[in-house]
């Protein structure tokens, strides 16, 4: 397992596979104003299966919210598709997979690719604010706002960095990844393994409904989250996101490798 040299902020992560799961690659992509830390058990318990994961630190995320301002979407969705593109190249089969925002950037990511199979926890490509309706325009007049919180939060708390503002700029960024990443979702036709809070106040359950709706997938599982919030990951669901996830990769692993024998 090897980890970046900076100490100063999260950093992101990369675990090379062993034993009869190394050529099985997944890449993991966090959530907005999030870090790998958001992930990392999640990852960890993959890479301790023999699965070679990747974790990279979206540009903006891990420093705070003055750096986040300065960032577009095509930079938090280039960092990952990257990170997946050198993982898929030394693997054969390669998987993408995310947290909330980092749902929408693996789908996103699945709709240009030819990955083996995507799971998400949470994924977001919609908001309960109404205002991001006008937030190209709201930017302008207001920089920052305060960051969306769950009331009460039973996810494990994690140092992301200073995000105690949220940039409309980024606000702006991240709408235009949702919508890029509904377009493509008629595209995703690798199998699909979504995770889902019943009391998620951050993602709403639009997200869901236009993933049923939209997705080119004929292999969509819902998998429903009964004590979690919106940071499943890091709360009383996680285990099972784990290992509902780990047979998942399993299971489509060996239909790749069925099909390419044929």
């Amino acid at each position: 397992m090897t980890e970046s040299s900076d100490r100063t902020r999260p950093a992101a992560f990369s675990y090379p596979g062993h034993g009869p799961n190394a050529r099985i690659g997944i890449a993991i992509c966090h959530g907005f104003t999030g870090s790998p830390l958001s992930i990392l058990p999640w990852a960890q318990y993959l890479a301790e299966r023999g699965f070679a994961v990747s974790v990279p630190l979206l540009p903006g995320h891990g420093t705070d919210w003055q750096d986040l301002a300065r960032r577009g979407w095509t930079d938090w969705h280039r960092a990952f598709d990257s990170a997946y593109e050198e993982l898929a190249a030394r693997t054969d089969a390669c998987y993408v997979a995310g947290l909330s925002m980092g749902g929408a950037i693996a789908l996103l990511t699945a709709s240009r690719r030819q990955v083996a199979g995507v799971a998400v926890v949470n994924p977001a490509l919609s908001f309960y604010d109404r205002r991001v309706r006008v937030i190209g325009l709201l930017k302008y007049f207001q920089r920052t706002t305060v960051p969306i919180e769950e009331e009460n939060p039973t996810a494990s708390p994690t140092e992301d960095g200073d995000y105690s503002r949220t940039p409309l700029a980024a606000v702006h960024q991240l709408k235009r990844l949702f919508a890029a990443a509904a377009r493509g979702l008629p595209r995703v036709t690798a199998p699909v393994l979504v995770f889902k809070s019943r009391n998620d106040a951050v993602v709403p359950p639009t997200s869901l409904a236009m993933i049923r709706k939209r997705l080119g997938s004929a292999s969509l599982e819902v998998v429903p989250l009964e004590r979690s919030g919106h940071v499943a990951t890091l709360d009383a669901d996680a285990q099972e996101i784990f290992e509902a996830s780990e047979g998942f990769f399993q299971m489509h692993a060996r239909s790749n490798v069925s099909t390419e024998k044929q």
